[in-house]
């Protein structure tokens, strides 16, 4: 296929892309999201926040453009990396909310995509493409945190089923979600990266628990999860037995590209508006604060060569060419240009930035958020982790 004639079939996508979307989004979905609760999740007890909210997400999964690249099968709708792309920017483009943020997607489809058997596939992908089920994710526990390996949540191998039991921790929406990914022992004989194995269950089965962690911005999206007892069907067992530890690193991968979007271009927050809004501009129109608006600046160049890198890494990876340890790269940048996004958005509301209630404020979102962002460069893996890795399997250099 020439350029010329894929360059067509692209304009003629976006066209359409573009005309479906503003006949199909509503109005209310084109406004920014106000805070969490203004997210759409999904899940058995998912409340909309509006019926605009509830028809959003139900017409974009029924096109299947809540996970646009994935297999039609399994609800998504076959598309190209270079569609999925027309139809992310046409979306930015007419400021269209993502109709459904989901770990699902992110992280456990393509695991599923890649690891999961036939009947597995058919039963998992479909739901979290529709937005039916919540996924949290069981990783972490109280002495395995960056030596993930080291877990001890044992599942004993009873024929047909399997018998869990442990804590995990840091389980995000824990409380809130319906199913879990969950790695266990297997094996305690083996060494600890080849006795792990990889497990889906019902969050409400018995002998499951949680219990928030309360955090500095007075909100709790992590939890503290126990298992005592709990049956897990050996259908649930994803890949073969022992052999989880391949299937969490690849999930991994692509939880730390999810968090590395956090520093991509697609935020809502206007850095420049807030600095006006609190420090007013000069004679000439300009940012009135000249150092706050060199940072800016900056921070903006910044925020756009990431962009790009985002874009050249999907590149490469369609083409077989990426380095699976790349996606350390983008969580460490991706997670440092975010907390430093709203490091400047802080300095750029002034005082009012600081409050903590109140509507004016949104109950204080811009100041909760700030504080919810230091969590950014830990969680999925710390940035002092990430650069371990890039120096090792980047780099090449010697290991201390």
């Amino acid at each position: 296929m020439t350029a010329s004639v894929l360059a067509d079939t692209l304009e003629d996508f976006r066209l359409e892309t573009r005309a479906w979307l503003e006949a199909n989004c509503p109005p209310e979905m084109r406004r920014p999201v106000t805070s969490e609760d203004d997210t759409c999740w999904g899940g058995r007890h998912c409340v909309f926040q509006s019926d605009a909210q509830r028809q959003w997400l139900q017409r974009m999964a029924a096109r299947g453009w809540t996970v646009p690249d994935w297999p039609t099968e399994y609800g998504g709708a076959g598309l190209s990396r270079e569609r999925v792309k027309v139809l992310r920017e046409e979306m930015r483009a007419l400021g269209c909310r993502s109709p459904l943020d989901s770990f699902g997607i992110w992280m456990l489809g393509p695991a599923l995509l890649r690891y999961a058997n036939a009947a597995q596939k058919a039963e998992h992908l479909p739901p979290i493409a529709r937005g039916e089920i919540r996924w949290c994710q069981g990783y972490s526990e109280p002495n395995a945190g960056s030596d993930l390996a080291s877990l001890q949540t044992r599942a004993e191998d009873k024929g047909d089923h399997f018998l869990v039991n442990g804590q995990k921790i840091w389980t995000s929406y824990a409380n809130k979600a319906d199913w879990i990914f969950c790695l266990v022992r297997t094996d305690f004989a083996a060494q600890k990266h080849t006795g792990i194995s990889f497990l889906l269950f019902d969050m409400a089965s018995p002998g499951v628990s949680t219990k928030p962690i309360l955090l500095i911005s007075g909100m709790s999206p992590f939890c503290e999860t126990f298992f005592d007892d709990v049956q897990v069907p050996r259908r649930n067992l994803v890949g073969e037995m022992n052999g989880g530890w391949e299937i969490a690193k690849y999930l991994l991968s692509h939880e730390r590209e999810s968090i590395s979007s956090f520093g991509g271009r697609g935020t809502t927050l206007r850095l420049a508006g807030s600095a006006v809004a609190a420090a007013g501009v000069d004679a000439d129109g300009r940012l009135a604060d000249p150092l706050l608006r060199a940072q800016i600046a900056a921070f903006e160049v910044d925020e756009a060569a990431f962009a790009l890198l985002l874009e050249r890494t999907g590149d490469l990876a369609r083409q077989g060419q990426g380095n699976p340890a790349f996606s350390s790269v983008l969580k460490y940048y991706g997670s440092e240009l975010n907390k430093r996004r709203y490091e400047l958005a802080m300095q750029a509301g002034g005082s009012a930035a600081l409050e903590w209630e109140g509507e004016r404020s949104g109950n204080g979102a811009l100041a909760r958020t700030w504080l919810r962002t230091k969590a950014n460069s830990i969680e999925g893996g710390t940035s002092e982790v990430q650069l371990n890795i890039v120096a090792k399997r980047i780099l090449g250099l010697p290991g201390a």
